[in-house]
């Protein structure tokens, strides 16, 4: 079997979960290969999400590894069996690879939680504001890369899963850009937080005693909780997080948040208050 050169984030996860059955079960690699009549390496290839694993294989593992979830035993299956290429596969080999992980767990999720600090989320930027954002990296993006990288940015917005955004008020505040585009983005959050499936709260300055949300946070939602994945940007893209003791503190993360944060209806008034002081 060809060996993937690249596998995506969901490949790998699938992998993973794999590798976490097995050593949950206290059996080597090479007790696994045994089990199913092959060699370590596959196994290995298989953990690392450099090539596939059939249903019938799968499934196989999973009752060797005593696994009787089968809810989540499914959910795997369902991961292995997926052929999907989707609108992201056109960036593939233009983007870091980051940018498509992302669009492809967006695609899988069943929702979407932000805590949102500095700058407004991706997925309710305008192009003007998106632009400035790109403009400002280091090391200095060209032309192209940056208009690459917003005509992706405005690809991944027509997502309809909920979104939920906690949105600090030093986000709405900084002008990443000049008093026309601020304005512009204003207008937009105002627009999108009337949205069916967006829900925007505001975190004010005024806050007492507010720690909590000194860093960005995406939360997604994956086919179950246990599938669940916590996105983090790092200097040289992003970092994926997905075991269960680290997606536990950053559910506890944004309750706190969102308890400290307005209401929808009171964060529509607080940005539409702003726009006057623009």
């Amino acid at each position: 079997m060809v060996l993937r050169s690249e596998p995506t984030a969901r490949q790998m996860r699938l992998g993973v979960e794999l590798r976490r059955l097995r050593e949950a079960a206290e059996l080597t690699a090479v007790e696994a290969a045994a089990l199913l009549g092959t060699g370590r390496v596959q196994i290995s290839h298989i953990e690392s999400g450099l090539t596939g694993v059939s249903e019938q294989r799968l499934r196989r593992l999973a009752s060797h590894y005593a696994c009787t979830d089968e809810e989540f035993i499914d959910a795997l299956v369902a991961m292995a069996a997926d052929r999907t290429r989707g609108w992201w596969e056109e960036y593939r080999g233009l983007l870091p690879t980051s940018f498509l992980d992302l669009s492809e767990l967006e695609h899988h999720a069943r929702f979407q939680r932000h805590v949102a600090i500095l700058y407004v989320p991706g997925l309710l930027q305008t192009e003007d504001y998106a632009r400035a954002v790109f403009s400002s990296r280091l090391p200095e993006l060209t032309r192209d890369e940056i208009e690459l990288r917003i005509r992706h940015r405005m690809a991944r917005q027509v997502n309809t899963i909920p979104y939920e955004v906690l949105l600090h008020e030093a986000a709405l505040r900084i002008r990443v850009s000049d008093r026309a585009a601020s304005e512009a983005q204003l207008a937009r959050l105002l627009e999108l937080s009337e949205v069916d499936h967006i829900t925007l709260r505001v975190i004010p300055f005024d806050v007492d005693d507010f720690t909590k949300a000194s860093s960005t946070m995406t939360y997604v939602g994956g086919s179950l909780p246990k599938l669940d994945t916590v996105v983090r940007d790092a200097p040289h893209g992003s970092v994926l997080i997905d075991s269960e003791a680290q997606l536990n503190t950053y559910r506890t993360s944004f309750r706190r948040v969102e308890a400290a944060s307005l209401e929808p209806e009171p964060s529509r008034e607080f940005i539409h208050k702003l726009t006057k002081e623009l």
